[in-house]
C-alpha cells in the first residue's frame, strides 16, 4: 500500500503538516474491500481561518513574482506526477475504487492540465483602450483575484482538484483546497505534497480535510476568498451559489448532468455501441458527463440494443486492482444502495431490465433498462452509477425534445453518417458541450468546460480560466488636464 495513506493523513496549513483539532476523525476506506487506509482528525473552523489567512499572506509576494519564475513550479510539479505515476495510480485504485483504465485516464488528463498551467502563468495580458476625453489613457490590468477556495469531488479528485488549484496558483492567487471526505488524500493532501515538493512557497496552497457538520458554511463564508470553485452535485452547488451571491463572491460551479448519447438512423451502429458503453460505464458511471440516457432511432433500435446488451454483459466487474476489471466499486454504501433503489424503482414503474446487475457491498454490476415510462422522474435526474436507460425515438425532432427534457445541460453526443447533420442536431440541444460521432466524456485544457441549466455556472479551461481566477482593473492616466464643471 502506498505510503501516501500514512504520510499524508493530516492537514496542510501554512506550509506545515499537522493534525486537525476537530471533534472526530474521518476514516478513509478502500471502497472495494473495506480496508482502512487512513484516519484524519478533521479541521475545525479555526483552522479554516488559519488556512485562508496563510494563503492571503503568501499571495501578495507570489503575485509580484516574475511569472517566468512561477512557471518553474508547475514544470517541476508535472515532472513529479510523471515520476510518481505508479504510486498515484495505486492510490486512485485504493481510495476511489478506480480501475487501472480509469486511473490512466485521470492521470493523462491531470498531466495535460498541468502542462497548460505552465503556460497559463504567462497568459494574463493588459490592454490600453481609447478614451473620448482628450489626453486620457485607459489601461486595463488583469490581476489575480487574491485567494480562491476550491472544493473537489470524489469521482475524479486528483484531476478536478488540480484543474482549479494549478491555474489559480499559476495566475498568482493563493488557494485553500477542501477535498471530499471520501477522497481526502487523492483529492487533497496528495496535491499539496506534489506542490510542496515542486517548491511552491509555504502558505500559498493549504488543504483542509473537514466536514460541514463541523464547520458549517465557514469555508465559503470566510471573508478572504473572492472565488469559490466547486465541483459536485447541483443540490450542494445551489447552496454554494446562494451563499456566495449574498457575500458578493464569484462562484464557479461544475455540477451534475443527465447527458444523452443519440444514435441517428444513419449511424455506424458498432461504433455507436462502443461509444455509448464507454460513455455510460466508465468509472462505474460516476462521471458528471456520463450518458445516463441512450437514445436510438427506432429503425435501428433492435440491432443496436442487441449489440449494446452483449457488450455490457461482457464488462468484467470486480477487484479494481485486477487490470482486466472494467467495473469496480462505487464510492460508498450509500451510493450503492441508491443505485440499486433506482433500478428497482424503474422496474416497479414498468421498465424492462435487459441486464439486471447484482449489488454486492459496494460493487454494483451494470444494468440496462428499457421501456422506462416517459413520465418517470428517473429519466430527468442524474444517475451516478452503472445504469443505462435505452430509449427509442421516431425522427430527429422527437430526439431533440427528449434530450432537452431534463433540468441538466452538461454534455452529450450524437452519432450520424453526416457530420453536418450532427452539428445541426447539436446546436438544438440546451447544453454546454456536445460531441459529434464520439462519446460524452471529454475534457481538454484549452476548450471551455461547463454546463447550462442545473449543470453549473461559469466555465473552466483555456481563456475561461483566466476569467474565473483573475479580475480586471481600470487605471486611467490623464496626460493633459481635465476640465471640471465646478
Amino acid at each position: 500500500m502506498s505510503s501516501y495513506f500514512t504520510d499524508l493523513a493530516q492537514q496542510y496549513i501554512d506550509g506545515e503538516w499537522r493534525p486537525g483539532t476537530g471533534s472526530w476523525d474521518i476514516i478513509d476506506f478502500n471502497p472495494y474491500d473495506g480496508e482502512k487506509l487512513a484516519s484524519i482528525t478533521i479541521a475545525a473552523v479555526d483552522e479554516i481561518d488559519q488556512a485562508y489567512r496563510a494563503a492571503a499572506r503568501a499571495q501578495k509576494q507570489w503575485a509580484a513574482l516574475n511569472p517566468y519564475a512561477r512557471r518553474a513550479v508547475f514544470e517541476k510539479a508535472l515532472r513529479l506526477v510523471e515520476e510518481r505515476e505508479g504510486e498515484i495510480t495505486d492510490a486512485i485504485i485504493a481510495e476511489l475504487g478506480g480501475t487501472h483504465l480509469k486511473a490512466g485516464f485521470e492521470l493523462h488528463l491531470a498531466k495535460e492540465f498541468l502542462r497548460e498551467s505552465v503556460h497559463l502563468a504567462l497568459r494574463p495580458e493588459g490592454k490600453i483602450l481609447p478614451s473620448p476625453v482628450d489626453g486620457k489613457e485607459n489601461r486595463l490590468y488583469r490581476e489575480p483575484v487574491g485567494v480562491v477556495g476550491v472544493i473537489s469531488p470524489f469521482n475524479f479528485p486528483f484531476l478536478l482538484a488540480l484543474k482549479s488549484v494549478a491555474p489559480a496558483l499559476a495566475l498568482g492567487n493563493g488557494v485553500v483546497l477542501k477535498p471530499h471526505q471520501n477522497t481526502p488524500i487523492v483529492g487533497g493532501t496528495l496535491v499539496a505534497k506534489i506542490f510542496e515538493d515542486a517548491g511552491l512557497p509555504g502558505g500559498l496552497l493549504n488543504v483542509v480535510v473537514t466536514d460541514i457538520a463541523e464547520i458549517g458554511d465557514a469555508f465559503i463564508e470566510h471573508p478572504i476568498p473572492k472565488v469559490i470553485s466547486f465541483t459536485g452535485s447541483d443540490k450542494v452547488g445551489r447552496h454554494v451559489a446562494t451563499v456566495c451571491a449574498a457575500l458578493f463572491k464569484r462562484a464557479v460551479l461544475e455540477l451534475g448532468g443527465n447527458s444523452a448519447i443519440v444514435v441517428l438512423d444513419d449511424a455506424d451502429v458498432d461504433y455507436a455501441v462502443d461509444a455509448a458503453v464507454f460513455s455510460r460505464y466508465v468509472h462505474q458511471g460516476q462521471v458528471c458527463m456520463a450518458a445516463n440516457r441512450v437514445l436510438v432511432d427506432r429503425s435501428i433500435a433492435d440491432a443496436f440494443t442487441e449489440k449494446f446488451v452483449a457488450k455490457v454483459k461482457s464488462l468484467r466487474a470486480g477487484d479494481p486492482r485486477d487490470p482486466g476489471t472494467v467495473i469496480g466499486p462505487v464510492i460508498n454504501s450509500r451510493q450503492a444502495e441508491s443505485i440499486s433503489a433506482i433500478v428497482e424503482q424503474a422496474i416497479a414503474e414498468g421498465a424492462t431490465a435487459l441486464v439486471h446487475g447484482a449489488t454486492t457491498d459496494n460493487l454494483v454490476e451494470p444494468s440496462v433498462l428499457t421501456d422506462v415510462p416517459a413520465a418517470s422522474a428517473l429519466l430527468r435526474q442524474e444517475v451516478f452509477g452503472p445504469v443505462a436507460f435505452l430509449i427509442p425515438f421516431d425522427g430527429e425532432e422527437e430526439a431533440v425534445r427528449l434530450v432537452n427534457d431534463t433540468p441538466y445541460g452538461l454534455s452529450g453526443a450524437v452519432h450520424t453518417g453526416d457530420v453536418e447533420r450532427g452539428v445541426a442536431f447539436a446546436r438544438k440541444i440546451d447544453t454546454g458541450m456536445f460531441h459529434v460521432n464520439d462519446g460524452t466524456v471529454h475534457d481538454e485544457p484549452l476548450v471551455p468546460f461547463g454546463g447550462e441549466k442545473n449543470s453549473g455556472i461559469g466555465r473552466l479551461n483555456g481563456e475561461t480560466t483566466l476569467e474565473a481566477f483573475t479580475t480586471l482593473k481600470w487605471i486611467s492616466v490623464q496626460h493633459g488636464r481635465s476640465g471640471f464643471p465646478f
